[in-house]
Protein backbone atom coordinates (compact mmCIF):
# COMPACT_ATOMS: atom_id res chain seq x y z
CA UNK A 1 0.00 0.00 0.00
CA UNK A 2 1.59 3.21 -1.29
CA UNK A 3 4.90 1.35 -1.61
CA UNK A 4 5.46 3.17 -4.91
CA UNK A 5 5.81 6.50 -3.07
CA UNK A 6 9.52 7.00 -2.36
CA UNK A 7 9.26 10.08 -0.13
CA UNK A 8 7.33 8.89 2.94
CA UNK A 9 5.73 12.25 3.59
CA UNK A 10 2.01 12.95 3.08
CA UNK A 11 0.00 16.17 3.17
CA UNK A 12 -3.79 16.23 3.76
CA UNK A 13 -5.92 19.06 2.36
CA UNK A 14 -8.96 19.27 4.64
CA UNK A 15 -7.40 17.18 7.40
CA UNK A 16 -10.08 18.16 9.93
CA UNK A 17 -12.67 15.89 8.33
CA UNK A 18 -13.58 12.85 10.41
CA UNK A 19 -12.45 10.37 7.73
CA UNK A 20 -9.38 12.38 6.69
CA UNK A 21 -8.12 12.60 10.27
CA UNK A 22 -8.49 8.84 10.68
CA UNK A 23 -6.55 8.17 7.47
CA UNK A 24 -3.87 10.63 8.60
CA UNK A 25 -3.44 8.52 11.74
CA UNK A 26 -2.99 5.41 9.57
CA UNK A 27 -0.05 7.04 7.79
CA UNK A 28 1.34 8.22 11.13
CA UNK A 29 1.18 4.64 12.39
CA UNK A 30 3.16 3.62 9.28
CA UNK A 31 5.91 6.09 10.33
CA UNK A 32 5.22 8.58 7.55
CA UNK A 33 5.72 12.30 8.12
CA UNK A 34 2.18 13.71 8.18
CA UNK A 35 1.03 17.29 7.69
CA UNK A 36 -2.24 18.91 6.74
CA UNK A 37 -4.42 21.98 6.56
CA UNK A 38 -8.02 22.97 7.18
CA UNK A 39 -10.19 26.07 6.98
CA UNK A 40 -10.77 26.32 10.73
CA UNK A 41 -9.34 25.01 13.97
CA UNK A 42 -11.40 22.25 15.59
CA UNK A 43 -11.21 19.62 18.29
CA UNK A 44 -10.16 17.18 15.58
CA UNK A 45 -7.22 19.32 14.41
CA UNK A 46 -6.17 19.91 18.01
CA UNK A 47 -6.24 16.16 18.60
CA UNK A 48 -4.09 15.55 15.52
CA UNK A 49 -1.54 18.07 16.76
CA UNK A 50 -1.31 16.17 20.05
CA UNK A 51 -0.54 13.06 18.01
CA UNK A 52 2.37 14.78 16.26
CA UNK A 53 0.72 15.87 13.02
CA UNK A 54 1.68 19.29 11.61
CA UNK A 55 -1.57 21.19 11.01
CA UNK A 56 -1.91 24.61 9.36
CA UNK A 57 -5.11 26.65 9.46
CA UNK A 58 -6.10 28.15 6.11
CA UNK A 59 -5.34 26.91 2.60
CA UNK A 60 -2.32 28.31 0.73
CA UNK A 61 0.30 26.76 -1.52
CA UNK A 62 3.04 27.52 1.01
CA UNK A 63 1.53 24.87 3.32
CA UNK A 64 3.09 22.19 1.11
CA UNK A 65 6.60 21.55 2.37
CA UNK A 66 9.47 20.91 -0.03
CA UNK A 67 9.71 17.19 0.66
CA UNK A 68 6.19 15.90 0.06
CA UNK A 69 5.71 12.51 -1.54
CA UNK A 70 1.92 12.29 -1.57
CA UNK A 71 -1.09 14.63 -1.31
CA UNK A 72 -4.56 13.49 -0.21
CA UNK A 73 -7.53 15.83 -0.40
CA UNK A 74 -11.00 15.84 1.10
CA UNK A 75 -13.77 14.95 -1.36
CA UNK A 76 -15.35 18.37 -0.74
CA UNK A 77 -12.20 20.33 -1.71
CA UNK A 78 -12.79 22.38 -4.91
CA UNK A 79 -10.53 21.96 -7.92
CA UNK A 80 -9.28 25.53 -7.50
CA UNK A 81 -7.85 24.94 -4.03
CA UNK A 82 -4.35 26.55 -3.97
CA UNK A 83 -2.69 23.56 -2.30
CA UNK A 84 -4.21 21.10 -4.76
CA UNK A 85 -3.14 23.31 -7.68
CA UNK A 86 0.39 23.54 -6.26
CA UNK A 87 0.59 19.75 -5.78
CA UNK A 88 -0.41 19.13 -9.39
CA UNK A 89 1.95 21.83 -10.61
CA UNK A 90 4.81 19.99 -8.90
CA UNK A 91 3.65 16.69 -10.39
CA UNK A 92 3.02 15.12 -6.99
CA UNK A 93 0.77 12.06 -6.72
CA UNK A 94 -2.68 13.29 -5.62
CA UNK A 95 -5.49 11.12 -4.30
CA UNK A 96 -8.97 12.01 -3.11
CA UNK A 97 -9.81 10.57 0.31
CA UNK A 98 -11.88 7.68 -1.13
CA UNK A 99 -9.18 6.91 -3.71
CA UNK A 100 -6.59 6.66 -0.94
CA UNK A 101 -8.82 4.48 1.23
CA UNK A 102 -9.48 2.34 -1.84
CA UNK A 103 -5.75 1.56 -1.95
CA UNK A 104 -5.97 0.30 1.62
CA UNK A 105 -8.94 -1.95 0.89
CA UNK A 106 -6.92 -3.75 -1.74
CA UNK A 107 -4.13 -4.42 0.74
CA UNK A 108 -6.30 -5.72 3.57
CA UNK A 109 -9.15 -8.19 3.96
CA UNK A 110 -11.71 -5.43 4.31
CA UNK A 111 -14.98 -5.23 6.24
CA UNK A 112 -17.08 -2.33 4.89
CA UNK A 113 -20.20 -0.99 6.57
CA UNK A 114 -22.44 1.02 4.24
CA UNK A 115 -25.90 2.56 4.46
CA UNK A 116 -27.71 5.85 4.86
CA UNK A 117 -27.96 5.51 8.65
CA UNK A 118 -26.27 3.55 11.43
CA UNK A 119 -22.85 3.19 9.80
CA UNK A 120 -20.77 4.56 12.68
CA UNK A 121 -22.46 2.52 15.42
CA UNK A 122 -22.42 -0.66 13.34
CA UNK A 123 -18.75 -0.15 12.38
CA UNK A 124 -17.88 0.46 16.03
CA UNK A 125 -19.66 -2.66 17.28
CA UNK A 126 -18.17 -4.81 14.50
CA UNK A 127 -14.66 -3.53 15.25
CA UNK A 128 -14.95 -4.28 18.96
CA UNK A 129 -16.31 -7.79 18.33
CA UNK A 130 -13.44 -8.56 15.94
CA UNK A 131 -10.94 -7.19 18.46
CA UNK A 132 -12.33 -9.37 21.23
CA UNK A 133 -12.29 -12.40 18.93
CA UNK A 134 -8.57 -11.90 18.20
CA UNK A 135 -8.72 -10.54 14.62
CA UNK A 136 -6.71 -7.45 15.68
CA UNK A 137 -8.16 -5.21 12.93
CA UNK A 138 -7.15 -1.77 11.73
CA UNK A 139 -10.22 0.50 11.96
CA UNK A 140 -11.29 3.70 10.19
CA UNK A 141 -14.59 4.94 11.61
CA UNK A 142 -16.56 8.17 11.39
CA UNK A 143 -16.79 8.76 15.13
CA UNK A 144 -14.61 8.63 18.24
CA UNK A 145 -14.50 5.70 20.62
CA UNK A 146 -13.21 5.48 24.18
CA UNK A 147 -11.92 2.02 23.30
CA UNK A 148 -9.67 3.69 20.70
CA UNK A 149 -8.25 6.22 23.15
CA UNK A 150 -10.97 8.75 22.26
CA UNK A 151 -9.99 8.77 18.58
CA UNK A 152 -11.53 7.59 15.31
CA UNK A 153 -8.73 5.16 14.40
CA UNK A 154 -7.17 1.93 15.56
CA UNK A 155 -4.00 0.45 14.14
CA UNK A 156 -4.06 -3.34 14.28
CA UNK A 157 -1.45 -5.96 13.51
CA UNK A 158 -3.88 -8.28 11.73
CA UNK A 159 -4.68 -8.56 8.02
CA UNK A 160 -8.10 -6.97 8.47
CA UNK A 161 -9.45 -3.46 7.89
CA UNK A 162 -12.85 -2.35 9.23
CA UNK A 163 -14.13 0.64 7.33
CA UNK A 164 -17.12 2.95 7.51
CA UNK A 165 -17.98 3.23 3.81
CA UNK A 166 -19.54 6.60 2.97
CA UNK A 167 -21.81 6.91 -0.06
CA UNK A 168 -21.57 10.71 -0.55
CA UNK A 169 -20.31 11.42 -4.08
CA UNK A 170 -20.29 7.64 -4.51
CA UNK A 171 -17.06 7.52 -2.47
CA UNK A 172 -17.50 3.83 -1.60
CA UNK A 173 -17.23 2.81 -5.25
CA UNK A 174 -13.47 3.12 -4.77
CA UNK A 175 -13.46 0.29 -2.23
CA UNK A 176 -12.92 -3.46 -2.73
CA UNK A 177 -14.24 -5.17 0.41
CA UNK A 178 -14.53 -8.87 1.20
CA UNK A 179 -17.23 -8.48 3.84
CA UNK A 180 -20.08 -5.97 3.54
CA UNK A 181 -22.92 -4.88 5.81
CA UNK A 182 -25.63 -2.65 4.32
CA UNK A 183 -27.75 -1.19 7.11
CA UNK A 184 -30.35 0.55 4.91
CA UNK A 185 -30.79 2.93 1.97
CA UNK A 186 -32.76 6.16 2.07
CA UNK A 187 -33.31 9.52 0.37
CA UNK A 188 -29.94 10.91 1.39
CA UNK A 189 -27.33 13.03 -0.41
CA UNK A 190 -29.83 13.96 -3.10
CA UNK A 191 -27.74 17.08 -3.76
CA UNK A 192 -25.38 14.65 -5.49
CA UNK A 193 -27.59 11.74 -6.58
CA UNK A 194 -30.56 13.85 -7.82
CA UNK A 195 -32.94 10.88 -7.56
CA UNK A 196 -33.50 7.90 -5.29
CA UNK A 197 -33.14 5.56 -8.28
CA UNK A 198 -29.54 6.75 -8.62
CA UNK A 199 -28.98 5.92 -4.94
CA UNK A 200 -30.23 2.37 -5.55
CA UNK A 201 -28.07 1.91 -8.66
CA UNK A 202 -24.96 3.14 -6.83
CA UNK A 203 -25.42 0.72 -3.94
CA UNK A 204 -25.70 -2.13 -6.47
CA UNK A 205 -22.43 -0.97 -8.05
CA UNK A 206 -20.85 -0.99 -4.59
CA UNK A 207 -21.89 -4.62 -4.09
CA UNK A 208 -20.42 -5.42 -7.50
CA UNK A 209 -17.04 -4.15 -6.23
CA UNK A 210 -16.84 -6.90 -3.62
CA UNK A 211 -14.03 -9.41 -3.92
CA UNK A 212 -15.04 -12.83 -5.20
CA UNK A 213 -16.42 -15.22 -2.60
CA UNK A 214 -17.15 -12.57 0.00
CA UNK A 215 -20.06 -12.20 2.42
CA UNK A 216 -22.89 -9.67 2.13
CA UNK A 217 -25.15 -8.92 5.11
CA UNK A 218 -28.32 -6.96 4.24
CA UNK A 219 -31.18 -5.50 6.29
CA UNK A 220 -34.42 -7.25 5.38
CA UNK A 221 -36.44 -4.84 7.57
CA UNK A 222 -35.50 -1.88 5.37
CA UNK A 223 -38.25 -1.57 2.75
CA UNK A 224 -35.98 0.16 0.24
CA UNK A 225 -33.48 -2.71 0.31
CA UNK A 226 -36.24 -5.32 0.18
CA UNK A 227 -37.66 -3.70 -2.97
CA UNK A 228 -34.40 -4.33 -4.83
CA UNK A 229 -33.78 -7.77 -3.30
CA UNK A 230 -33.70 -9.54 -6.66
CA UNK A 231 -31.13 -7.08 -8.01
CA UNK A 232 -29.00 -7.41 -4.88
CA UNK A 233 -29.01 -11.20 -5.08
CA UNK A 234 -28.29 -11.14 -8.82
CA UNK A 235 -25.20 -8.95 -8.32
CA UNK A 236 -24.13 -11.05 -5.33
CA UNK A 237 -24.32 -14.25 -7.41
CA UNK A 238 -22.06 -12.66 -10.01
CA UNK A 239 -19.49 -12.14 -7.22
CA UNK A 240 -20.08 -15.64 -5.80
CA UNK A 241 -20.98 -13.89 -2.55
CA UNK A 242 -22.78 -15.45 0.38
CA UNK A 243 -25.87 -13.29 1.13
CA UNK A 244 -27.31 -13.07 4.65
CA UNK A 245 -30.58 -11.17 5.19
CA UNK A 246 -31.19 -10.12 8.78
CA UNK A 247 -34.46 -9.07 10.40
CA UNK A 248 -35.58 -8.25 13.94
CA UNK A 249 -39.07 -9.35 12.94
CA UNK A 250 -37.80 -12.81 11.93
CA UNK A 251 -35.39 -13.30 14.85
CA UNK A 252 -37.38 -12.52 17.97
CA UNK A 253 -35.07 -14.87 19.94
CA UNK A 254 -32.03 -12.78 19.08
CA UNK A 255 -33.94 -9.52 19.51
CA UNK A 256 -34.69 -10.48 23.10
CA UNK A 257 -31.04 -11.30 23.79
CA UNK A 258 -29.84 -8.07 22.22
CA UNK A 259 -32.33 -5.98 24.19
CA UNK A 260 -31.02 -7.48 27.42
CA UNK A 261 -27.34 -7.02 26.59
CA UNK A 262 -26.95 -3.96 24.32
CA UNK A 263 -25.81 -0.94 26.32
CA UNK A 264 -27.43 1.66 24.01
CA UNK A 265 -31.22 2.13 23.58
CA UNK A 266 -33.39 2.20 20.48
CA UNK A 267 -34.84 -0.22 17.94
CA UNK A 268 -32.41 1.09 15.30
CA UNK A 269 -29.46 0.11 17.47
CA UNK A 270 -30.88 -3.38 17.97
CA UNK A 271 -30.93 -3.57 14.16
CA UNK A 272 -27.29 -2.44 13.94
CA UNK A 273 -26.24 -4.98 16.55
CA UNK A 274 -28.14 -7.80 14.81
CA UNK A 275 -26.22 -7.09 11.58
CA UNK A 276 -22.93 -7.43 13.44
CA UNK A 277 -24.07 -10.57 15.23
CA UNK A 278 -25.08 -12.27 11.96
CA UNK A 279 -21.74 -11.50 10.29
CA UNK A 280 -19.73 -12.45 13.38
CA UNK A 281 -21.48 -15.81 13.59
CA UNK A 282 -20.63 -16.39 9.93
CA UNK A 283 -17.00 -15.92 10.97
CA UNK A 284 -17.46 -18.59 13.68
CA UNK A 285 -17.18 -16.09 16.52
CA UNK A 286 -18.95 -17.44 19.62
CA UNK A 287 -22.21 -15.78 20.58
CA UNK A 288 -21.06 -15.20 24.14
CA UNK A 289 -18.10 -13.18 22.83
CA UNK A 290 -20.42 -11.08 20.65
CA UNK A 291 -22.96 -10.40 23.41
CA UNK A 292 -20.34 -9.58 26.02
CA UNK A 293 -18.90 -7.00 23.60
CA UNK A 294 -22.31 -5.42 23.17
CA UNK A 295 -22.76 -5.31 26.95
CA UNK A 296 -19.42 -3.54 27.46
CA UNK A 297 -19.83 -1.04 24.62
CA UNK A 298 -19.35 2.50 25.96
CA UNK A 299 -21.06 4.36 23.12
CA UNK A 300 -19.61 6.76 20.58
CA UNK A 301 -18.96 10.47 20.19
CA UNK A 302 -22.16 12.40 19.38
CA UNK A 303 -24.24 9.21 19.24
CA UNK A 304 -26.64 9.38 22.20
CA UNK A 305 -23.68 10.80 24.12
CA UNK A 306 -24.43 11.99 27.65
CA UNK A 307 -22.44 15.16 28.30
CA UNK A 308 -23.55 16.15 31.80
CA UNK A 309 -26.24 18.22 33.50
CA UNK A 310 -27.68 21.62 32.67
CA UNK A 311 -26.18 24.39 34.82
CA UNK A 312 -29.43 25.49 36.49
CA UNK A 313 -27.63 27.91 38.84
CA UNK A 314 -25.76 29.73 36.10
CA UNK A 315 -28.92 30.24 34.08
CA UNK A 316 -31.07 31.03 37.14
CA UNK A 317 -33.58 28.30 36.48
CA UNK A 318 -35.79 28.41 39.58
CA UNK A 319 -38.04 25.77 41.11
CA UNK A 320 -35.99 22.99 39.53
CA UNK A 321 -34.55 20.43 41.94
CA UNK A 322 -34.16 17.57 39.47
CA UNK A 323 -30.98 17.20 37.43
CA UNK A 324 -31.51 17.95 33.75
CA UNK A 325 -29.27 15.67 31.63
CA UNK A 326 -27.84 17.06 28.39
CA UNK A 327 -26.98 14.85 25.41
CA UNK A 328 -25.25 15.29 22.05
CA UNK A 329 -26.50 13.39 19.02
CA UNK A 330 -25.39 13.46 15.38
CA UNK A 331 -28.82 12.72 13.84
CA UNK A 332 -29.51 15.08 10.91
CA UNK A 333 -31.77 13.13 8.52
CA UNK A 334 -35.53 12.76 9.30
CA UNK A 335 -35.22 8.97 9.58
CA UNK A 336 -32.34 9.30 12.04
CA UNK A 337 -34.11 12.00 14.04
CA UNK A 338 -37.25 9.90 14.46
CA UNK A 339 -35.23 6.82 15.46
CA UNK A 340 -33.09 8.76 17.94
CA UNK A 341 -36.02 10.53 19.60
CA UNK A 342 -37.79 7.16 19.87
CA UNK A 343 -34.72 5.87 21.71
CA UNK A 344 -34.84 8.87 24.06
CA UNK A 345 -38.53 8.21 24.68
CA UNK A 346 -37.62 4.59 25.52
CA UNK A 347 -34.88 5.64 27.95
CA UNK A 348 -36.77 8.59 29.48
CA UNK A 349 -40.47 7.61 29.47
CA UNK A 350 -41.42 10.07 32.24
CA UNK A 351 -39.32 13.02 31.04
CA UNK A 352 -40.15 15.91 28.77
CA UNK A 353 -37.76 15.77 25.83
CA UNK A 354 -36.38 19.11 24.62
CA UNK A 355 -34.76 18.70 21.20
CA UNK A 356 -32.46 21.52 20.09
CA UNK A 357 -31.88 20.89 16.39
CA UNK A 358 -29.50 22.46 13.89
CA UNK A 359 -30.46 21.47 10.31
CA UNK A 360 -27.42 20.31 8.36
CA UNK A 361 -27.06 21.61 4.81
CA UNK A 362 -29.64 23.80 3.08
CA UNK A 363 -30.11 21.38 0.17
CA UNK A 364 -30.95 18.48 2.49
CA UNK A 365 -33.49 20.66 4.30
CA UNK A 366 -35.05 21.60 0.96
CA UNK A 367 -35.12 18.06 -0.47
CA UNK A 368 -36.58 16.50 2.68
CA UNK A 369 -38.68 19.40 3.97
CA UNK A 370 -41.91 17.37 4.10
CA UNK A 371 -40.19 14.53 5.97
CA UNK A 372 -38.77 16.98 8.54
CA UNK A 373 -42.30 18.15 9.38
CA UNK A 374 -43.08 14.93 11.25
CA UNK A 375 -39.57 13.85 12.28
CA UNK A 376 -39.78 15.47 15.74
CA UNK A 377 -43.13 14.04 16.84
CA UNK A 378 -41.50 12.04 19.67
CA UNK A 379 -40.21 15.21 21.34
CA UNK A 380 -42.19 17.48 23.66
CA UNK A 381 -40.42 20.67 22.70
CA UNK A 382 -38.40 21.59 19.61
CA UNK A 383 -35.96 24.49 19.41
CA UNK A 384 -34.79 25.04 15.82
CA UNK A 385 -31.45 26.76 15.21
CA UNK A 386 -30.31 28.33 11.90
CA UNK A 387 -29.24 25.86 9.21
CA UNK A 388 -25.58 24.83 9.25
CA UNK A 389 -24.15 25.68 5.83
CA UNK A 390 -21.64 23.25 4.39
CA UNK A 391 -18.79 25.00 2.58
CA UNK A 392 -18.95 24.47 -1.18
CA UNK A 393 -22.29 22.61 -1.08
CA UNK A 394 -24.95 25.11 -0.09
CA UNK A 395 -27.17 27.48 -2.04
CA UNK A 396 -29.89 28.71 0.29
CA UNK A 397 -33.50 28.73 -0.91
CA UNK A 398 -35.38 31.30 1.20
CA UNK A 399 -38.51 29.15 1.16
CA UNK A 400 -36.79 26.24 2.92
CA UNK A 401 -35.29 27.80 6.02
CA UNK A 402 -35.11 26.67 9.61
CA UNK A 403 -37.46 29.48 10.64
CA UNK A 404 -40.06 28.45 8.05
CA UNK A 405 -39.72 24.84 9.16
CA UNK A 406 -40.54 25.93 12.72
CA UNK A 407 -43.65 27.78 11.55
CA UNK A 408 -44.95 24.82 9.53
CA UNK A 409 -44.32 22.25 12.27
CA UNK A 410 -46.10 24.52 14.75
CA UNK A 411 -49.18 24.65 12.53
CA UNK A 412 -49.10 20.90 11.87
CA UNK A 413 -48.46 19.57 15.39
CA UNK A 414 -50.32 21.34 18.18
CA UNK A 415 -48.90 18.95 20.79
CA UNK A 416 -45.30 19.94 20.06
CA UNK A 417 -43.99 23.20 21.51
CA UNK A 418 -41.91 24.70 18.65
CA UNK A 419 -39.58 27.69 18.85
CA UNK A 420 -37.04 29.24 16.49
CA UNK A 421 -33.79 30.58 17.97
CA UNK A 422 -31.68 32.69 15.62
CA UNK A 423 -28.56 32.79 17.82
CA UNK A 424 -26.89 30.34 20.21
CA UNK A 425 -26.39 33.18 22.71
CA UNK A 426 -30.18 33.26 23.14
CA UNK A 427 -30.50 29.51 23.70
CA UNK A 428 -30.06 29.54 27.52
CA UNK A 429 -32.85 32.11 27.86
CA UNK A 430 -35.17 29.99 25.67
CA UNK A 431 -34.37 26.87 27.70
CA UNK A 432 -35.04 28.77 30.92
CA UNK A 433 -38.47 29.83 29.67
CA UNK A 434 -39.30 26.23 28.71
CA UNK A 435 -38.11 24.60 31.93
CA UNK A 436 -38.93 27.23 34.56
CA UNK A 437 -42.01 29.42 34.15
CA UNK A 438 -42.05 32.81 35.96
CA UNK A 439 -43.97 31.25 38.85
CA UNK A 440 -43.85 27.70 40.25
CA UNK A 441 -46.68 25.49 38.96
CA UNK A 442 -49.62 25.11 41.34
CA UNK A 443 -52.25 22.46 41.74
CA UNK A 444 -55.46 24.29 40.80
CA UNK A 445 -57.60 22.51 43.42
CA UNK A 446 -55.32 22.50 46.45
CA UNK A 447 -53.07 25.48 45.73
CA UNK A 448 -50.00 23.35 46.50
CA UNK A 449 -47.03 22.95 44.19
CA UNK A 450 -47.59 20.36 41.50
CA UNK A 451 -45.19 17.46 41.05
CA UNK A 452 -42.05 18.77 39.41
CA UNK A 453 -41.58 17.88 35.76
CA UNK A 454 -38.41 16.17 34.60
CA UNK A 455 -36.58 17.29 31.45
CA UNK A 456 -33.85 15.95 29.18
CA UNK A 457 -32.12 18.11 26.55
CA UNK A 458 -30.84 16.71 23.23
CA UNK A 459 -28.43 18.88 21.25
CA UNK A 460 -28.94 17.38 17.78
CA UNK A 461 -27.29 17.84 14.39
CA UNK A 462 -24.20 17.06 12.32
CA UNK A 463 -22.75 20.60 12.22
CA UNK A 464 -21.31 22.74 15.01
CA UNK A 465 -24.16 22.40 17.50
CA UNK A 466 -22.10 20.13 19.76
CA UNK A 467 -19.56 22.94 20.15
CA UNK A 468 -22.23 24.86 22.09
CA UNK A 469 -23.11 22.07 24.51
CA UNK A 470 -20.29 22.90 26.91
CA UNK A 471 -21.81 26.35 27.45
CA UNK A 472 -24.91 24.72 28.97
CA UNK A 473 -23.21 22.32 31.35
CA UNK A 474 -22.64 22.48 35.09
CA UNK A 475 -19.39 21.55 36.80
CA UNK A 476 -20.80 18.04 37.20
CA UNK A 477 -20.39 17.59 33.44
CA UNK A 478 -18.97 14.23 32.47
CA UNK A 479 -17.31 15.94 29.53
CA UNK A 480 -17.08 14.76 25.97
CA UNK A 481 -15.42 11.61 24.74
CA UNK A 482 -12.81 13.94 23.32
CA UNK A 483 -9.57 14.23 25.22
CA UNK A 484 -8.86 17.72 23.95
CA UNK A 485 -11.83 19.56 25.47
Amino acid sequence: MFDHIKEKSVHFIGIGGIGMSSLARWFKAQNWAVSGSDITESKITLGLRKDGVKVKIGHKKGNLETKIGLVIYNNAIPEGNPELLEARKRGLPTYSYPEAVGELTRGYETFAVAGAHGKSTTTSLLSLVLMKAGFDPTVIVGTKLKEFGDTNFRFGQGDYLVLEADEWKAAFLNYSPTFVIITNIDKEHLDFYKSFENVERTFLKFIANMKLGGTLVVNKDNENLLKIRKDIERVAREKSANVIWYSLADRTDLKSKLKKTLSIPGEHNLMNALAVLMLAKELDIEEKVILSTFREYKGAWRRFEERGDLNVKKYKIRYTKCKIPVYDDYAHHPTEINATLSAFREKFPKYKIICVFEPHQAKRLQNLFEEFLTAFDRADCLVLMPTYKVAGRDKVNKTYTSENLAKKIKRLNRNLDVLFCNNYKKLPQILREIIAPPKPPKNVLSGTSAKEEKFVIVMMGAGTIADHTDELLSKRSTGSLLTDD
